[in-house]
């Protein structure tokens, strides 16, 4: 039966009978994991190590315990979350958002942009996207039948975007843009001027503008400017958070998406039948981890440290490049005078038994280059051996091609 299947789904890596060498998809991690391997691939904090704040912990204990545990939400989510979440957002980015109209709970982030994409989309829309980007991104773009259309960035400019690059690709099929920000892989944090030429563009061609901010807690020194804040964009944009990169709670699956009322309205109606009900413990715990946020400074400081330390280590490599992460526990480095990125990632993988991503999976501009996450494991210096087995099998590679 799967030739009665869409294409756009027949396409997929990972399923039973793929060879793929991917490291996110399949069965293929867990099978490196159990093997010993330094898992360096998938931006999961800590994993796999114990990081729940205990606070978090006690609070799943006891509502486990409670006979609300068994029983659905509000498709809609928890009112109480969502009230947190709406007051912080308002806090955070000087906003106006009501929590009853606003916001959205989802069973995390990947559901919450398929499901702020789908009522969208149709065959023969364009929907443009900034590269290198998230590859769940394009995928969901083609699974809907629609046309992603990319905007390849350039790191001799940050990986920023510039207004005239992104108006050349707007036709009478443009629909939307998707922004992941800050970037996944590049970490990059887009400034202002990248944001006024998302907005001029949205608000000249009547665009939908779907921002993934993912990775938004952790910036640094560099400013984080919400598209959704800036004036006339809130009636254009939906914007999707998570609390799995932040606060650590990726296996409670938990995002939400906000957006203006008459948006929402359409979320709201077939939220049931679509994305159903997010976990009610989860909601609870969630609610635990907004009202006591103390322990995400330790997360910083802990990202804060590696990104240094990568930074350090890497560039130790005669003819390899890794610019400060600006955001979040990624590193993006740049391999190109080494050869191949498929080639890097299979050498590592079987020198060093260190698995790390493929830039090529992210899309024009990711080709020659790593993706590392350096928020695994809960020990820092785990981390750094992990950077030091990469750095050798790098020098390696370089001294092969003679590169000093």
């Amino acid at each position: 039966m799967k030739n009665r299947m869409k294409k756009e789904f027949v396409n997929f890596e990972g399923g039973l009978f793929s060879k793929v060498e991917k490291a996110d998809v399949g069965d293929s991690y867990t099978m490196m994991q159990d093997a010993g391997f330094s898992l360096m691939g998938w931006a999961d904090p800590f994993m796999p190590d114990f990081s729940l704040p205990s606070h978090v912990l006690e609070k799943t204990i006891k509502t486990i315990s409670e006979p609300i545990s068994s029983h659905y939400t509000a498709p809609t989510g928890n009112m109480e979350l969502r009230e947190i979440i709406c007051q912080r957002i308002n806090d955070k980015y000087k906003m106006n958002l009501n929590s009853r109209r606003n916001i959205i709970i989802t069973p995390g982030s990947d559901s919450a942009l398929f499901f702020a994409m789908f009522p969208f989309l149709e065959k023969g829309d364009e929907v443009i996207i900034p590269c290198p980007s998230y590859p769940n991104n394009m995928q969901n773009i083609k699974m809907m039948q629609a046309t992603p259309i990319t905007l390849r960035l350039s790191d001799e400019n940050n990986y920023q975007i510039c207004l005239n690059d992104l108006e050349k690709l707007i036709t009478d099929k443009t629909k939307m843009i998707i922004l992941t920000h800050p970037n996944n892989p590049t970490t990059t944090v887009f400034n202002r001027e990248s944001l006024e030429a998302i907005k001029t563009v949205v608000l000249k061609y009547n665009l939908v503008l779907v921002c993934d901010q993912a990775f938004e807690d952790f910036t640094y020194e560099n400013e984080f400017i919400a598209p959704m804040s800036m004036n006339e964009m809130f009636e254009h944009t939906i914007t999707i958070c998570s609390i799995s990169k932040g606060m650590g709670l990726s296996g409670y699956r938990v995002g939400y998406i906000i957006a203006d009322d008459k948006i929402m309205d359409v979320l709201y109606g077939c939220a049931v039948s679509v994305i159903g009900a997010t976990n009610t413990i989860s909601q609870v715990a969630a609610i635990e981890a907004f009202k006591h946020p103390e322990f995400m400074k330790e997360f910083e400081e802990a990202y804060d440290y590696r990104r240094h330390k990568a930074y350090e280590i890497i560039n130790s490599v005669p003819g390899v490049k890794m610019d400060l992460p600006e955001s979040g526990f990624l590193g993006w480095i740049d391999v190109r005078k080494l050869g191949d990125s498929s080639m890097i990632c299979k050498r590592l993988v079987e020198e060093a038994q260190v698995v790390v991503n493929d830039g090529i999976n992210y899309g024009p501009g990711g080709e020659g280059h790593l993706r590392i996450v350096l928020g695994v494991y809960k020990d820092n210096q785990t981390v750094v051996n992990a950077l030091n087995k990469i750095a050798r099998v790098l020098k390696q590679i370089a001294m092969e091609k003679g590169i000093k």
